[in-house]
């Protein structure tokens, strides 16, 4: 079992996030239903949609943009305002995915127990603040988003942040997320690694590596 963990790292959709299963494109992009509505309201099909926002996409979620340069420069593309197209972003998002209350509430229970707790995750500018609001990420002793870093998993160097930021060596912490290929990096490192399928398997999983709650 190696080193006593002292840290618990969370991704963000599809685990602090609960919404439709993600699937990619042939764009590499992120579809939950979130880009499918977005198409329908702008009356436009969901390839003319991608190819809108095409590299603009990879670029923000690698933090190779602003959040400003990045709603303009669609918006133009899709003739269509500005602050408009980020409040619609902003409501669907929240329509198709909602806060993993239980599994927020286990992150606190860790917490209290002098675990460090942690997020790591790959966000858009336009999906950043929906699924990780400012408040809750004040419960987090550290967040890495990979719009706000310029790296994304499974970078390897985006996995050694978060630890460097945590102070912890790889065997100290747990990293919990939804996606097998996103466990891989960290595996190399020593981390320890979760497959996030549901809050019922959760505290056993945890447990199998000695924390408690």
């Amino acid at each position: 079992m190696g080193d006593e963990v002292k840290a618990i790292i969370f991704d963000v959709g599809g685990v602090l996030q609960l919404g439709p299963k993600t699937r990619f494109t042939r764009k590499d992009v992120h579809v939950s239903g979130v880009h499918e509505i977005i198409a329908k309201k702008l009356k436009i099909s969901l390839d003319q949609y991608l190819d809108s926002i095409d590299s603009f996409y990879a670029k923000s979620i690698e933090g190779q943009t602003f959040k400003k340069e990045l709603i303009s420069t669609i918006a133009a593309k899709l003739n269509y305002s500005s602050e408009k197209l980020e409040k619609l972003y902003f409501k669907t998002y929240k329509k198709k995915y909602h806060k993993n209350i239980k599994l927020f509430n286990i992150a606190k229970q860790l917490k209290k127990r002098g675990y460090k707790i942690a997020i790591l995750s790959d966000q858009w500018h336009l999906s950043q603040e929906a699924l990780i609001s400012k408040k809750d990420q004040k419960i987090f002793d550290n967040v890495i988003l990979s719009c706000e870093v310029g790296m994304r998993k499974p970078n390897i160097e985006i996995y050694n942040l978060i630890l460097k930021k945590l102070k912890i060596k790889p065997s100290e912490s747990i990293f919990v997320d939804n996606q097998s290929w996103n466990l891989i990096p960290a595996n190399k490192l020593g981390m320890k690694t979760i497959l996030f399928t549901d809050n019922k398997k959760i505290k056993k999983q945890l447990l199998a590596f000695g924390v408690h709650l």
